[in-house]
Parts: structure tokens; C-alpha cells; sequence
């Protein structure tokens, strides 16, 4: 049904295509009757226009809400220097959904435009990764922990209209757009690691070729109030003519992949594409009423027609290939970047989610549950890879707060294994008996879900021999 679905938009883009070619061919003869796109196409043409660039249009506005700053700070830093967080997230941690509590994250917001970039890497004897996103979030590279080495490295990020020389001792990291964005996850065993940490990230270093030839301090950024938002909320909320004028600049500076021309060349049709200029008299009547109802249906559109990536495993699923890695999905690219940009390749990390107990019930803070693992039945990884099971309020998509300041339980916790070497899990609201209390992971009163992360995954993890365990409803 998706692929059919998805084989009729593009007969529709490429009708439409001949559409504006026959009428530029025949306008000129009088009483020559044109091909014309209904509303309804031209509308649909609109729609896929915009799944194609929401991920480059969010890339951008979380780029310039997170460079809004005039020196670097723990959640800011002008394009080019490393964001540096300094601590694991909480129950306070509000700006992203579903924080991770296993890894504290460094980032680099890249500009290519006018520079190449140099980021020098330390050796680490901990999972310490480097994922490269273009601006379209398709994943160019893992560096560190799940590429090529974890020994010290010093990266050149250049742009695609880069000619210049490697330098020697670099190693080059080709990007196809402008615009980039490194997401650095360290892996962190708690608060007292947290010093660890930081001297990890001192050493890591990011500045231009020039600034780093020429030893110049880095370029102060600027601040702008307008740019104060939240990223996902600015983009819903542009109109039309804002919103296509905005991408078309940012694939003029971005270069659509060589994969992309026919899509690229279906929405000439409407005047979305790099250099163009877009004009909303094109889209009709009733402008404001079709792009609202266009956007509040769209997460649901996007995760129907996307169903085939989504993978059962036991009561789990996770977003399977190509995800981080998109190639002409752009329905899956979309869904992703609205519910989790910058998500890592399946062969990096896996996100196992479950609502449901073993009978399909929804999980609740009003039962008592126990996850248990036989000894043989613990998430299998790869050398410095890692799991962590970690509970989220259903409602908001945070950490729920508690007396333990505990929200997940993972591979370094301290907890009691069974004699056999087995792990239960104990999930509830309240710690029934104090020698269960290290195998404690607190809920809230209201419905919750876990996510089970897998980093570095066995590849019997990836092709599913190894099934996850159901949570058991401990209440009779």
C-alpha cells in the first residue's frame, strides 16, 4: 500500500511536470486549450515539497537557536565551537523529549561556506562517538567509538565547493552541504564521572583551517531575541511564502543529493527548489485553512505511510534501516526529524520502545512490573557498547522525577543480579522492599513507557535473533 501510494505521487509530480511544460509551449497560441493542475494537485505537490525540506528547514532553526550566543556556554555556542553540557539530564531537562541519561553530549554547529573546519578529537578509553549529520540529517560518518578508530584524530570538515589542500596529519571528512552538525555522545557512569567527562571534553578542540594555522582566538557570535525559540515550534508556525522561501534559500546554499533531481525538478512546478523564488498566489483559495490542515495531519500521514520501517521486536519495536541514512525516503527523513532529529544508524544505536505490559495492557504507574532478564538474555553489544533501560512520563515524553533522582537502570548500575547471573528490574511507582531498592526504576501515578537503548548492538540484536523481554505485570 505505501509503495503504490508513493509510485502515485510521483505519476503526480511528473504530471505536473508536463503541465507547466505543455503551457509554456502553447500559451502563446490563441485558443489553445493548456493543461492546468487542479487545486488539489498543486496542493499535493505542496505537501511533498514540504516533507522533502522540513528536515533541512528544522536543521536550520535548531542550528540558529543553539548559535544564538555571543561566547560558549553549556547549551549555546557561536557556529564552529563546541557546546560542551556538563551534566547528565534530569527531571528539569525540558528542551528535548526523551533525554538520554547514559552519555553527556558535545556539539558543533558547522558553516563550510566561507572555511574548512578543524576539530581535533582525543583518544579515549570509553565509548566517545562522533556522528556527522549533513543538513538534510543523513549521517555521513561515525567518528571515534563505531567508525574507524578511538585513537586521537584531527578531522577537516570541508564543504562541497572546498579546493584547497589536506594538511598533513588531518584526515579529510568531505561534506555535501554547507551546513553540518556533530553530535558528540561520552559515555558517563553518573555524577561522580562527570569530572572524567569534562577533562575528556577539554581536549577536544574546534576552530576554521585559518584560525587554527594562524593559532587566532575564535570568532566571537551574536545574540538576537528573535531567535529565542523553539525550534520545532518557529517552523510549524511559519506561513507559506515564509516557510518555502526560507528552504529554497537553504538548498541553494545546501545542494540537494544528485539522487534527489526528479523530486528537485517536480517542484519547479510550484517554484520550491534552489534559487527559486516562491509565490503563494499559486496555491489558490482558502491558503491558510489548506496549510493548517495540512500540518496538524501530518505526523499521523508521515508514521502510517512510513509503517514498514517500524520493527517488531517481542512487545518492543524500534525504527529500523534506513534511518540516519535516508536516500530517497523522505517520508521516513520527515517523521524522524519531527520526533527525534539527529537519530543515530541502526548499526550505531537502537531505541526499543514499549507502552504495553505482556498482555498488552498499557504500562501505568497504578501497577507494579518486573523486567527480567535471564542471564543469556542481556542486550548483546558489540566491544564498548553499551544499554540502559530508561522510563518516560507518556504524557510529556520527560523523565519522571523521584526520590531516587534514578531514571534508568543500565549495564554499569550497581545492582543485584540473581545467582544465575539474571536481572530483574523492578518498575513502579514505590520501592516494596528495601533489598530490591538498587533494582528500583520509579514510575510516576500516570501511564509511562520505557525505552530500551542498545549501543553498539550485535548484529543478532540488528536482525532480531535476540528478542527483547516483555515487562510482567507483577499485580494479580
Amino acid at each position: 500500500m505505501v509503495k503504490k501510494r508513493r509510485e502515485g505521487k510521483r505519476s503526480l509530480s511528473i504530471f505536473l511536470i508536463g503541465c507547466l511544460l505543455f503551457t509554456g509551449i502553447l500559451a502563446a497560441v490563441p485558443g489553445t486549450l493548456v493543461c492546468a493542475a487542479t487545486e488539489d494537485e498543486t496542493w499535493e505537490l505542496v505537501r511533498e515539497a514540504y516533507i522533502y525540506s522540513f528536515p533541512l528547514v528544522l536543521v536550520h532553526a535548531t542550528k540558529e537557536k543553539m548559535t544564538n550566543t555571543v561566547e560558549a556556554t553549556s547549551t549555546q555556542a557561536p557556529v564552529n565551537q563546541f557546546i560542551h553540557a556538563d551534566k547528565l539530564a534530569d527531571a528539569d531537562a525540558t528542551d528535548v523529549v526523551t533525554p538520554n541519561v547514559d552519555t553527556v553530549y558535545s556539539q558543533v554547529w558547522l558553516d563550510l561556506s566561507e572555511d574548512a573546519v578543524v576539530i581535533e578529537k582525543p583518544a579515549t578509553d570509553r565509548y566517545c562517538s562522533i556522528q556527522v549529520l549533513d543538513a538534510y540529517t543523513n549521517t555521513v560518518a561515525i567518528l571515534g567509538t563505531g567508525g574507524d578508530t578511538s585513537d586521537a584524530c584531527t578531522y577537516l570538515f570541508t564543504g562541497p565547493d572546498y579546493e584547497g589542500d589536506i594538511p598533513d596529519g588531518m584526515v579529510q571528512v568531505s561534506m555535501p552541504t554547507n551546513m553540518g552538525w556533530l553530535i558528540v555522545r561520552t559515555i558517563c557512569d553518573g555524577e561522580d564521572d562527570l569530572e572524567n567527562v569534562a577533562a575528556i571534553q577539554n581536549e577536544m578542540t574546534a576552530a576554521t583551517l585559518s584560525q587554527y594555522e594562524t593559532g587566532s582566538e575564535p570568532v566571537k557570535g551574536t545574540y538576537d531575541e528573535d531567535k529565542n525559540y523553539v525550534p520545532l515550534t518557529y517552523v510549524l508556525s511559519l506561513t507559506p511564502d515564509e516557510y518555502f522561501h526560507l528552504a529554497n534559500e537553504l538548498m541553494a546554499e545546501n545542494p540537494p543529493s544528485a539522487d534527489d533531481a526528479e523530486q528537485i525538478a517536480a517542484f519547479e512546478a510550484i517554484q520550491v527548489g534552489p534559487g527559486l523564488t516562491f509565490d503563494a498566489s499559486i496555491l489558490g483559495t482558502n491558503v491558510s485553512e489548506n496549510w493548517t490542515n495540512m500540518l496538524s495531519g501530518l505526523a499521523a500521514e508521515l508514521s502510517a505511510d512510513t509503517a514498514e520501517f517500524q520493527i517488531q521486536n517481542g512487545t518492543w519495536s524500534f525504527y529500523g534501516e534506513p534511518i540516519g541514512d535516508y536516500g530517497t525516503e523522505y517520508e521516513y527523513r520527515a517523521l524522524i526529524a519531527l520526533g527525534g532529529l539527529g537519530a543515530n544508524p541502526v548499526s550505531v544505536a537502537m531505541y526499543l520502545k514499549t507502552t504495553v505490559d505482556s498482555e498488552g495492557n498499557r504500562l501505568t504507574g497504578d501497577r507494579s512490573y518486573v523486567l527480567h532478564f535471564d542471564a543469556d538474555e542481556l542486550p548483546q553489544v558489540e566491544e564498548d557498547g553499551f544499554w540502559s533501560v530508561t522510563v518516560y512520563d507518556s504524557e510529556t515524553d520527560l523523565l519522571i522525577d523521584n526520590e531516587l533522582d534514578r531514571y534508568c537502570i543500565n549495564d554499569r548500575a550497581e545492582v543485584q543480579y540473581n545467582e544465575d547471573g539474571s536481572l530483574d528490574i523492578y518498575i513502579q511507582a514505590a520501592a516494596t522492599e528495601e533489598e530490591d531498592l538498587d533494582n528500583w526504576l520509579p514510575t510516576g501515578s500516570g501511564e509511562f513507557h520505557l525505552f530500551l537503548r542498545v549501543y553498539l548492538p550485535s548484529e543478532d540484536v540488528i536482525n532480531g535473533n535476540w528478542i527483547a523481554p516483555s515487562v510482567i505485570c507483577l499485580d494479580e
